[in-house]
């Protein structure tokens, strides 16, 4: 087995908490259409499959599904709300932070691997003071019509980290980052209190943790 030497990290629901900076956007789009609001939790549960899914999700939840027609429009709208604003209320989780520091310490690589759109991603992580830390962000956006559970974004990743698959862990918090690991061959660890719709027990990940003290422990564990 490789040496571990990468670590590549889902972002939302994983490192940071954006809920409600995306649940305000949606709700502005929703209200602008006439649409009844989305409770947090609500639009928590359309999270992790990229703006456009988040946008059907929530327009099916409060009347009907738009049309096929319509999606690109609403989904550049929801952006435009959600660009200007998205790192009001978003926070890093308790010890993220400290964590990204240990393993850049120890002389990993750190990458994102996101649905988010990339320059969402990269306003966040200037604004979070994370952008240092990361040598290589691919956001859902970044490759055309490729975004997780497609494989192809993850490898992405790990080609602008000029690591291999098996020299690298991912972690995030939801089905898709399960599949993208496993589908090109890489263990994977889940945050548990992200925001699958699928408990972190049940996602078939090689370990779960719900503290970040614990992360560089796990993998090291791993590898």
């Amino acid at each position: 087995m490789s040496a571990l030497a990468a670590v590549v990290f889902d972002l939302d629901g994983t490192l940071i908490d954006s809920a409600p900076d995306i649940h305000s956007a949606v709700n502005r789009l929703l209200a602008a259409e006439g649409r009844v609001l989305l409770s947090l939790d609500a639009a928590v549960g359309m999270i992790g499959d990229g703006a456009a899914k988040l946008v059907e999700r929530a327009f099916a939840a409060t009347g009907a599904a738009p049309a096929s027609a319509d999606l690109p429009d609403l989904t550049r709208r929801f952006l435009a709300y959600y660009q200007t604003d998205a790192v009001r209320l978003t926070r890093l989780y308790d010890g993220a932070r400290e964590t990204l520091a240990q393993l850049r310490g120890r002389d990993l690589a750190l990458g994102i691997c996101t649905n988010k759109p990339e320059a969402a991603t990269h306003e966040i992580l200037e604004s979070l003071r994370l952008a240092p830390l990361f040598d290589a962000v691919v956001g859902g956006d970044s490759l055309d019509g490729i975004r997780k559970p497609d494989p192809r974004a993850l490898l992405a990743v790990l080609e602008r980290l000029h690591v291999a698959p098996a020299a690298a862990i991912m972690v995030g918090d939801n089905a898709n980052d399960v599949q993208s690991a496993r589908a090109v061959g890489m263990p994977v660890v889940v945050r548990a209190g992200g925001y699958s719709r699928t408990p972190a027990a049940e996602l078939g990940a090689d370990a779960v943790f719900d503290d970040f003290g614990r992360l560089p422990d796990i993998l090291s564990g791993l590898r």
